[in-house]
Parts: structure tokens; C-alpha cells; sequence
């Protein structure tokens, strides 16, 4: 995950950075608000093989992740054992380039 993290904000900081302000700046909305910035994330991620592996190999733990953020917008910390399964999985990734 150390990897994949320092690829995302060598390659995608700006877009990062935006999205980050974005949810931190509308608490409320930021799912609906901050959709746009997202997309612009994960478009910059998508073309990188250390995030397509990680995206491959854990899209389970990723959705249900992504399903408890639609179902908690505002109570986001309910989400985090889903982060710890996501971050488990994306550590458990091996990187070889």
C-alpha cells in the first residue's frame, strides 16, 4: 500500500489535494459534491500497474468500503473497519515492476 500511495501523490497530487479539500470543506455533501473530483482521482490512478493490481486483487474489501460510505455520508467513521479491511488487503499486494 506504501507503494501504491507514493505513486498516487507522485502522479496525482493536485488532483488528490483538490478531492481532500473538497470532503473536508462540505462534510455533508461531499459525496455529491466532491463526485467530479473523484473521477478526476481515480482517472489519474487507473493507468498506473501498481494501482491496477491493488484495485484488482481487493475489490471486495474496496466495494464494501465505497457501499458504507453511500450508506454513512455523514458518519464516515463508521466506515473504518472497512478501511482496515481495504488497507489488510492492499497490503498483502505484491509490487513488481
Amino acid at each position: 500500500m506504501q507503494a501504491a500511495m507514493e505513486v498516487t501523490a507522485k502522479y496525482c497530487r493536485n488532483e488528490l489535494d483538490e478531492y481532500g479539500q473538497c470532503v473536508t470543506n462540505k462534510p455533508g455533501t461531499w459525496h455529491h459534491d466532491c463526485y467530479a473530483l473523484k473521477v478526476k482521482v481515480a482517472l489519474c490512478t487507473s493507468s498506473h500497474p501498481i494501482i491496477q493490481k491493488i484495485r484488482s486483487q481487493c475489490v471486495e474489501p474496496f466495494t464494501a468500503f465505497e457501499q458504507c460510505l453511500k450508506l454513512n455520508p455523514t458518519a464516515v467513521e463508521k466506515c473504518s473497519p472497512h478501511v482496515a479491511d481495504f488497507l489488510k488487503c492492499a497490503e498483502s499486494v505484491k509490487v513488481t515492476e
